[in-house]
């Protein structure tokens, strides 16, 4: 949005370009491999090019030599990028703005567009504190940190006026928002529910231990999405302790019961991690039995992948990588057995669509409760009522 506001043009990746963003990520070993392939990528696509690197890789990455990239940028001041390119063009040597993540203040970008979207993305919070021992993020986003109460309302109000219909909240821990302001998440969703012209407020994920009862007590709003991603990671107790999660699986499930109490149809649908290290063949089977019991909506899998510098890194009992693939396809047969039994729940049944994509002679969008729809031709960014069939639901 910046850099369109500056006058450049935004081109494809591929191309032949004058300067090339990659914004890493760092989650997994694997993450950090795929960074460098695009930084030596984006250099052999154009060799005069300036190579721009920014994100959690860049805070991660001890031994890396960025001495080819030209402006290096951790996560933070990602919001000067025009001024640094300027700065960049006139002097020809490089930039390094890494900063100690650790104390940084909440960096604040609004945006009033999305390139070929229909719902709209605000970020209202940062970092975290959970130390989960198989997660570098706190490491590299620093502390909990959140986006201004006034400034959240203020750039919601202005997508909406803007034509957005349904905007999203993300952060690393959407539910952990203002906590450092003396507010609570649930006073800055009874504030944007009141925004005219919103029709949709989606809640990208959000924690078990970050569902209070102020929280339930707004969740009955029908602007808010009937859609909650709520991590587990594993529906083992003896695991989770092992992960160093906050909750056990009676917690957990409290919390789903209390959900359902007040919306009985909502789609729950969950994060699980799979062979995590010491994990035995009754862990991962407590997993599938719980999952089955919280009956969730769609279950995003993840095998363990070991992450440098992470407590779980230095466990004992890591498994192979073939009881990781195998115990992740039982769960992803079960997530899908799960999905589709949550579909069935609707068919014959009306509900609104917002229409995200057309093709041919098709559009495809979400209901509230995330349902992906293919339905026939209409316009973008219009919210449809349709009658549900077994041939409306497709796979993203």
């Amino acid at each position: 949005d910046l850099l369109k506001k500056a006058g450049y043009t935004i081109c494809d990746f591929d191309g032949l370009c004058d300067i090339y963003i990659i914004n890493t990520c760092t989650v997994t070993n694997n993450s950090d491999k795929k960074s460098r392939k695009m930084i030596n990528h984006a250099r052999s696509l154009n060799n005069k090019a300036c190579i721009v690197v920014c994100g959690c890789f860049v805070e991660s990455a001890k031994d890396y030599d960025f001495s080819d990239v030209d402006i290096v940028i951790g996560n933070k001041n990602k919001s000067r990028i025009v001024e640094l390119l300027d700065e960049f063009f006139k002097s020809k040597k490089q930039i390094n703005v890494k900063e100690d993540i650790l104390h940084c203040p909440f960096e604040d970008m609004e945006i009033t567009s999305f390139n070929d979207r229909t719902r709209a993305f605000v970020k209202i919070q940062d970092g975290c504190e959970n130390f989960c021992s198989y997660c570098i993020i706190p490491f590299v986003r620093g502390k909990c940190r959140s986006k201004e109460f006034n400034k959240v309302i203020s750039e919601i109000t202005t997508l909406v006026n803007n034509g957005y219909k349904e905007v999203v909240l993300t952060g690393i821990h959407t539910g952990n928002y203002g906590v450092d302001l003396g507010v609570r998440f649930s006073d800055l969703l009874k504030e944007i529910i009141k925004i005219k012209g919103l029709e949709r407020l989606r809640i990208s994920s959000i924690e078990a231990t970050e569902i209070d009862d102020e929280f339930l007590s707004v969740l009955d709003s029908p602007i808010i999405c009937d859609h909650l991603h709520i991590p587990l990671q594993s529906g083992c107790d003896k695991v989770l302790k092992l992960m160093n999660r906050k909750y056990d699986t009676k917690y957990y499930l409290e919390k789903i019961n209390k959900i359902r109490s007040i919306r009985p149809d909502i789609n729950i649908t969950t994060d699980i991690i799979v062979g995590f290290p010491r994990e035995t063949e009754e862990d991962f089977n407590e997993t599938l039995e719980f999952s089955k019991k919280c009956n969730f909506g769609k279950i995003h899998c993840f095998p363990y992948s070991k992450r440098d510098g992470t407590r779980a890194s230095f466990m004992s009992g890591h498994l192979s990588n073939d009881v990781k693939k195998e115990r992740n396809r039982k769960l992803i047969d079960l997530s899908n057995k799960l999905e589709k039994e949550y579909q069935e729940m609707f068919i014959g049944k009306n509900f609104d669509v917002l229409i995200e994509t057309t093709k041919d002679d098709n559009s495809y969008g979400h209901t509230s409760n995330y349902l992906y729809l293919k339905i026939p031709k209409h316009k973008e960014n219009e919210i449809i009522s349709v009658k549900v069939d077994k041939n409306s639901f497709v796979k993203e």
